[in-house]
This record gives C-alpha cells, sequence and structure tokens, in this order.
C-alpha cells in the first residue's frame, strides 16, 4: 500500500494544488489529471526524491506502512516510468534491462533474467542489440523492464504513454497495467483515455486555486 497523506507542493508560499489523500492498493492504480502546470510531474519528483530547488513538498508518504521521506532517492525503491525511455545509449538491451537487477544475482543468473524478461514482451533475441535500433515501442518495452527488474515496491507513471502512436499506445498500456499487479500504480496524465485504461480512482488537480478530489 502505498499512502499520501496531506501531501501539496509549494513554490514560495504558493501551493500548487491543495493537500492530497489517498491510499494506493495493488491491482488499484490511482490517476492523477490535470493541465500542464497543475504540478503533477512535480509531485512525482518529489516522492522520488529529486525535486528541483525552487519548489518544496510537505505531508506524509508511507510505503507499507513506513515513511519513505527520510531515505535518500536510491534506496526508496519508487520505480518511475517518464514519457521519454531514457534508455543508457552506451549499453546494450540487456545491460540497460539488466542495470537495475540486485547485486546479489551472479552473472549467470542476471542473463537468465534478462532472458527471460525479455521474452515475455515479445523481445527474445533482442538482447545484444544496439537500443539505438529499437523502435518506439520496443524502447519503451526495454524501459519497462528495466524498472521491474530492479524489484520497486511501487510504481509510478510520468505520461509515459504519450509519445506513443494510439495503436502502440493502447498496447503498452495494457502490458504495463498487466506487468504491475502486485504494485501500487500512481500515474499522472492529461489524457482521459489513460485513466479508463488505468481503472482506479482519479484525482483531478487544478493549478493554484484549485483542488484535488477522487471521482
Amino acid at each position: 500500500m502505498l499512502e499520501l497523506r496531506d501531501v501539496a507542493i509549494r513554490h514560495g508560499a504558493r501551493e500548487l494544488f491543495a493537500p492530497l489523500n489517498c491510499r494506493i492498493a495493488p491491482g488499484r492504480p490511482v490517476t492523477i489529471m490535470g493541465p500542464s502546470g497543475a504540478g503533477k510531474s512535480s509531485l512525482l519528483a518529489w516522492l522520488t526524491g529529486v525535486l528541483p530547488s525552487g519548489l518544496a513538498g510537505e505531508g506524509e508518504v508511507l510505503l507499507e506502512g513506513t515513511s519513505v521521506l527520510t531515505l535518500p532517492a536510491h534506496q526508496r525503491r519508487l520505480g518511475i516510468l517518464f514519457q521519454d525511455d531514457l534508455l543508457f545509449p552506451h549499453m546494450t538491451v540487456a545491460e540497460n534491462v539488466g542495470f537495475g537487477l540486485p547485486a546479489k544475482d551472479d552473472r549467470a543468473a542476471r542473463r537468465d533474467r534478462v532472458e527471460q524478461a525479455l521474452a515475455s514482451v515479445e523481445l527474445a533475441g533482442f538482447a545484444d542489440r544496439d537500443p539505438m535500433t529499437l523502435s518506439g515501442g520496443e524502447r519503451a518495452r526495454v524501459a519497462l523492464l528495466r524498472v521491474l527488474l530492479s524489484e520497486p515496491r511501487a510504481l509510478l507513471l510520468d505520461e509515459p504513454f504519450s509519445k506513443l502512436d494510439l495503436t502502440l499506445r493502447d498496447r503498452f498500456r495494457s502490458l504495463v497495467f498487466q506487468s504491475a499487479t502486485h504494485l501500487p500504480v500512481l500515474l499522472v496524465s492529461h489524457d482521459p483515455q489513460d485513466s479508463v485504461a488505468a481503472g482506479g480512482d482519479v484525482l483531478e488537480l487544478r493549478p493554484k486555486q484549485g483542488h484535488g478530489r477522487i471521482r
């Protein structure tokens, strides 16, 4: 369970949105909708510990009953997918996918896990490929695997479907939500179709004087 309690983001004395409260259980995503500038991406940046200077967050964030805000960013185990896949161009597909694997796995075990993961998303045989030669949909699947194999305790989605064409968008949405049924999932988007695909609850953010509410 991922819980946000009285969470808000401020720019100086101004709140970007009124405090949010929600509980996100595995298999029941919460989608945060709102126009550009409403604070959606800033919220995710604060949750992951990378909020830019000039902005400040407040409130409590509990993951499995424990606060994550006292932990450094790399220990929070909040996986995140962005609009851009952010694959490492100097690494192979396999190296990208295996980047976040726990260090306890030996080389053979890591390779086996990576190859099984690639096969699960119809990318068998792609392990040694240059990620720059992949299509947009293939790159998106590699980015998803890289996050999932890092064994996150929750998944954050920062409009990861927005740059795909309509056909790929529908397929990738389905893949993401099917792959993450065991995790709390928080999606931010401006596309109503994303919230329809996700199911669960929807929070609407309105900039400045607005508020978030479950609908």
